[in-house]
């Protein structure tokens, strides 16, 4: 009898173990830093802006406002294209090991008139690296001029709904919602948001980013 109490306070003691083991790796996980990797054109390099005034570094200081243990890495271009960001992509991952990639891409292959098809490849090709990766996207939409015609205006907009809805992917459905429409929040240019506008272009983000950080 002693010694089968002595085996079954043993067992019990190892349990104990495991348990706490369980607990301690479930909290180093849920504890560790998240990387966040941006990978957008001018709109998000702080294209005319003061080095730290554009939205992705307000949303560094956002995240730690929040107590999110988070770094933002801006790895945005100006000009940048979706062609662009997909061959940056790969040196990209393996560099940061992001947990979190934002795509805002698209814009300038509208601008120099690239073939649809060819723009929605290089995206679905970025989100498949990203997902091999073992990491999450946040697609970040765009829309374009009607100058550019009804049809393709509509299949641009329509193309980062597609990729969403195919990927499960969360999706910002208009990055430049609330601003599009007045010039006082643009630069000179009347091309790229002024600072006024970054907040704004941050909260278009950050609803659809808070579940990918933990947040409610």
């Amino acid at each position: 009898m002693a010694a089968f109490a002595a085996r079954t306070g043993i067992k019990a003691w190892l349990r104990l173990l495991a348990g706490i083991a369980l607990v301690l790796a479930a909290m180093s996980a849920y504890s560790a830093p998240k990387t966040l990797l941006v990978l957008g054109d001018s709109l998000s390099a702080e294209y005319g802006l003061a080095r730290g005034a554009g939205w992705a570094g307000l949303l560094q200081q956002r995240l730690r406002q929040h107590k999110v243990d988070a770094l933002v890495v801006n790895a945005s271009i100006s000009g940048d294209t979706t062609i662009g960001g997909k061959n940056r992509l790969p040196s990209l991952l393996e560099k940061n090991k992001p947990d979190i990639v934002l795509i805002e891409l698209g814009s300038n292959d509208a601008l120099r008139g690239l073939q649809l098809n060819a723009t929605q490849d290089n995206l679905q090709a970025m989100i498949d690296l990203v997902h091999q990766h073992k990491a999450r996207v946040l697609l970040v939409g765009m829309q374009i001029p009607p100058n550019y015609g009804a049809d393709y205006t509509r299949r641009f907009s329509e193309m980062f709904r597609d990729l969403s809805k195919r990927n499960k992917a969360p999706l910002v459905p208009f990055f430049m919602d609330g601003i599009a429409a007045d010039m006082d929040l643009f630069q000179s240019d009347r091309i790229h948001p002024n600072e006024r506008a970054q907040p704004m272009l941050l909260d278009n983000v950050w609803p659809h980013l808070k579940p990918l950080v933990g947040l409610k």
